[in-house]
C-alpha cells in the first residue's frame, strides 16, 4: 500500500545544465566581458538554485513528503514508476524509479540493456531528519492545557525546540467502514503546537546548569481546556485529513506516523546574504542535489540514486541503508550474479551527507589541520575506523570530479579525542561491495531544528554531482596497481 501524497505538481524553472553555469572568460561563445559580469551570471543561477531548494524543503516536512516530492520531480522529467510487486523482466533502456514504504526511493537510468554490464554511477542520501514523533496515544491533560506526548527521533539538539511555532505532518492509515485500508499524507501547515520555556525567574540556573528531561520537559501544548474530557486525537487527525481529502469525511483513523516540524521557512541570512538557514538541511540538501543532478544530466549513461529513510536511527529497516532495498533493486536489474559483481566492481557510489564546518565560537572542537569552511566546496570525509567509507582511490576520483566541475573541495576528519558520526556510506559499501566515497556540503548546527549553510554550498554540490552522472567510465573507476 502506497500513501496518497496529496501534493500538487509544481514545476520549478531550473538551468538545464547546472554544471555549465560558471562561464569562463575565454574565446568560447559563452565569453563574458568582465569578472563582474561573470559573478552576476553565477549569482543569478545560485538564486534560482536556492529558490528551488527552498521550495523542496517547504514541501518536505517529513521523510514521507520528501519522497513524494522526489517522486513528483522524477515523474515530471519522464521517469516511469515501477512496482516492486510486479516483474521487471525485460526493462527497456530509460529512466525509472521505485518507492519503498513511502519514505525511501531509488531512481535509475539504463543507457542500454542491463546485460551489457556497463558501470553504474551511484549516489545516496537520506530523507529523514532528527525530530519529535507523536506517540500513538499522545493526549495529556495538565493544569488546563492539552498536550501531546512525543518520542525523540534521532540525535536531535533539544534546546532549539522550545518556543517555536510547530506544525504536524506525516502519514495516516484510514478506512471508511469495511472498505480497504488507505494511506495518505497530511500536513497541518499551521502553528499547531508550541513547547514553552520555563521563565528564568523560576529557574535561576537555567543558563548555567540546564538539564532537559526528554519525558517531562518536551511536551508540546496544542490547546487549552476547561477541565472537560480530553479531546480525541484521532478525531483531530480525521478532520484535518478530510480537509485535504474530502473522501475521508467519514473515515476511521487506524494508525499514524506523525511528526512535529518547524514552521519557519528557509531564508538567506547575513548582511551580504551569504548564509542560508533552514530546517532539515541534513539531509534534504543532499536529496535535492541528487535529484536535480539526476534529471539535469543529458548524457546517456547508467546512473542511480538511493534516498534512504531511517539513517538518523541506525538505518536498520526494510527501507534503510542497512536493509536490502538497494541490493534487491540491483539484483533485479542484473539477475546474473557474476554480471552484477562485474558491474559493481567498475562502479562508484558517492554517499552524500552534510559535514561539520568549523564553528567560530567552538573552534577547539575541530581538528586544527582540517578546517572546513562554508562556501568553500564539498567536503571529503575520512575516518581510519571506516565510519566513513572513503579511501585514497575513491577520494582521488571525487577530487578529480571537483576539478572537472571547476569547484573547490575540502577534507574533514574528526579529532582523535571525539567519536565520529557515520553515514549510509559504510553500510552501503559493506552491503553490496561497491567502492564508496563519503562527501557532503559543510554546515553549522547539525541536528538543530534550524541549520546553517553557505549560499554556495548546495550549488557546488549540485555541480559536482551533475559532472559525476555525466562522467566517462574512466573517471569513475581507478584500476588497481598491476591491472
Amino acid at each position: 500500500m502506497t500513501c496518497t501524497p496529496g501534493l500538487k505538481r509544481v514545476h520549478t524553472p531550473y538551468p538545464a545544465n547546472p554544471s555549465g553555469v560558471i562561464l569562463r572568460t575565454d574565446n568560447n561563445t559563452n565569453t563574458l566581458n568582465t569578472s563582474a559580469d561573470k559573478r552576476i551570471a553565477v549569482m543569478e543561477h545560485v538564486t534560482e538554485y536556492l529558490d528551488d531548494l527552498f521550495s523542496f524543503i517547504r514541501r518536505s516536512p517529513t521523510a514521507y513528503h520528501a519522497t513524494a516530492s522526489a517522486a513528483d520531480h522524477l515523474a515530471q522529467h519522464g521517469f516511469q514508476r515501477l512496482d516492486e510487486a510486479v516483474s521487471w523482466c525485460g526493462l527497456p533502456p530509460g529512466p525509472y524509479y521505485v518507492v519503498r514504504n513511502d519514505a525511501s526511493l531509488i531512481a535509475f537510468t539504463l543507457s542500454s540493456e542491463p546485460q551489457a554490464g556497463l558501470p553504474m554511477r551511484m549516489a545516496g542520501a537520506h530523507t529523514d531528519s532528527p525530530g519529535l514523533k507523536i506517540k500513538p496515544n499522545p493526549i495529556q491533560m495538565h493544569h488546563g492545557y492539552i498536550q501531546l506526548g512525543v518520542e525523540m527521533y534521532g540525535g536531535l539538539l533539544l534546546a532549539p525546540w522550545f518556543d517555536r511555532n510547530l506544525s504536524i505532518a506525516g502519514r495516516v492509515t484510514w478506512a471508511c467502514g469495511t472498505a480497504p485500508v488507505r494511506c495518505s499524507l497530511i500536513d497541518f501547515k499551521r502553528a499547531a503546537a508550541v513547547i514553552p520555556s520555563l521563565a528564568i525567574h523560576l529557574d535561576r540556573e537555567a543558563n548555567e546548569k540546564r538539564h532537559i528531561d526528554k519525558q517531562t520537559d518536551l511536551v508540546p501544548v496544542i490547546m487549552l481546556t476547561d477541565g472537560a474530557s480530553p479531546p480525541d486525537f484521532n478525531e483531530i487527525i480525521r478532520k484535518e485529513l478530510a480537509s485535504q481529502y474530502p473522501e475521508a469525511a467519514t473515515a476511521t483513523i487506524l494508525a499514524s506516523d506523525l511528526f512535529l516540524y518547524d514552521l519557519q521557512p528557509p531564508c538567506r541570512a547575513g548582511l551580504n546574504s551569504e548564509l542560508v538557514t533552514a530546517p532539515r538541511l541534513d539531509n534534504l540538501l543532499s536529496c535535492h542535489a541528487l535529484l536535480r543532478a539526476m534529471t539535469a544530466s543529458a548524457d546517456n549513461r547508467n546512473r542511480l540514486i538511493v534516498l534512504n529513510n531511517h539513517e538518523e536511527i541506525g538505518s536498520l529497516s526494510m527501507a534503510g541503508a542497512q536493509g536490502p532495498f538497494l541490493r534487491s533493486v540491483l539484483q533485479r536489474l542484473y539477475p546474473d550474479p557474476d554480471l552484477l559483481q562485474r558491474v559493481i566492481a567498475r562502479s562508484l557510489f558517492i554517499s552524500v551527507d552534510n559535514a561539520h564546518a568549523v564553528h567560530p565560537n567552538f573552534a577547539a572542537k575541530h581538528d586544527p589541520d582540517h578546517p572546513v569552511g562554508l562556501n568553500q566546496g564539498p567536503v571529503i570525509k575520512f575516518n581510519a575506523a571506516q565510519r566513513y567509507a572513503t579511501d585514497a582511490i575513491t577520494a582521488g576520483l571525487f577530487r578529480q570530479l571537483c576539478t572537472m566541475a571547476d569547484i573547490p573541495c575540502q577534507e574533514f576528519v574528526m579529532r582523535n579525542d571525539m567519536i565520529s558520526g557515520s553515514t549510509i556510506g559504510p553500510l552501503t559499501a559493506a552491503e553490496i561491495g561497491v567502492p564508496t566515497v563519503d562527501v557532503g556540503a559543510p554546515q553549522l548546527a547539525m541536528h538543530s531544528i534550524r541549520e546553517t549553510i553557505g549560499h554556495l554550498d548546495g550549488w557546488y554540490l549540485l555541480k559536482v554531482m551533475t559532472t559525476f552522472f555525466g562522467a566517462e567510465d574512466s573517471h569513475i573507476h581507478c584500476p588497481e596497481p598491476g591491472l
